[in-house]
């Protein structure tokens, strides 16, 4: 029986976290293979010491098979998971393409509403399936990966619907102790995680604040509502019809989330890293202008973080 084949693309946050999780689970597996793909000093300490993952439920060191820089060295793949940054994408995809066969399925886990037609667009012949996370997590150092709450969901699907290789999947990542939902109708919660990363992070940074404080003064709150309905419109207009109650559930999640925690894209506007913001904000501005949407609060928010972009 041959081994299954998982690459991980991208070990930040996510995707070290979830990779962390796969490499424990099978680690001397007789039929799952799991290699990391990552840089510099990062994938260093990972190929010395392993991926060390720290959540609330404790830690753990784990191996992948091989941790490299060279996706040649690894040879086609059955899976491929990518977690890189959005605007990253096109890279990303040349970086795997030697990794890539026909039979390889692709899972992108990165923020956006089009990732898996961008990644279809470049790939027409490549099955990819369509993926988001809801979790807080950060490389806090070469080869470690910090979680934060206990929220660790993964989601995933393909828009042909469920099959057996789907099903498959799933169980599969379950084994690993992965919070993993298989969505019968992926495209909405693509967007339903879009819609709370779009508003979340495009004010965490327009206000420099964590989740908790977009949400504890009364400007705050009526901007984070206020921009959630102009997201709701532009998204009815592309065909997604969210819960009427999604702008009250990003209030609710943002007062939960751990204090002190923020948004990815928060964080690289603090580090002066770049960031993810046409894919996060800019695109809605782009949706309503074709759609003849007024959606104010997200121009005046990707106006002023477009300057510091």
């Amino acid at each position: 029986m041959e081994k299954t084949k998982i690459a991980i693309l991208g070990l930040g946050g996510v995707g070290g976290f979830y990779g962390g999780k796969l490499a424990k689970r099978y680690a001397d597996s007789s039929h799952v293979e799991v290699y990391f793909i990552a840089r510099g000093a990062h994938l260093n300490v990972i190929r010395e010491n392993g991926i060390r993952v720290i959540s609330d439920e404790g830690e753990f060191t784990a191996k992948p098979n091989l941790a490299t820089d060279r996706p040649s060295e690894i040879g086609v793949m059955d899976y491929i998971v990518l977690t890189t940054k959005s605007y990253d994408l096109t890279n990303s995809i040349e970086l795997i393409k030697p990794c890539i066969g026909e039979k390889t399925v692709i899972l992108p886990l990165l923020n956006g509403g089009d990732i898996t037609e961008r990644i279809r667009s470049i790939l027409p012949e490549s099955t990819v399936w369509s993926g988001c996370s809801y979790i807080v997590s950060r490389k806090i150092e070469p080869g470690v990966i910090k979680s934060s709450g206990s929220y660790t969901k993964l989601v995933f699907g393909y828009d042909q619907g469920i099959n057996e290789q789907t099903k498959w999947f799933e169980n599969l990542l379950k084994e690993a102790d992965i919070d993993v939902t298989l969505s019968p109708n992926i495209r909405e919660s693509i967007w339903k995680k879009f819609f709370f990363i779009s508003v979340t992070a495009s004010l965490t940074s327009y206000f420099n604040v964590g989740f908790n404080e977009l949400v504890n003064t009364q400007e705050r709150l009526d901007t984070t509502a206020g921009m959630a309905e102009e997201f709701l419109k532009v998204a009815k207009a592309e065909g997604i019809s969210l819960d009427k109650n999604s702008a009250e559930e990003v209030v609710a999640r943002s007062e939960a989330l751990p204090t002190g925690a923020t948004t990815s894209m928060h964080s690289d506007f603090k580090a002066g890293n770049r960031t993810e913001v046409e894919t996060l904000t800019g695109v809605i501005v782009q949706l309503a202008h074709k759609h003849h949407i007024r959606v104010p609060i997200y121009e005046t928010v990707y106006n002023k973080l477009k300057k510091q972009f």
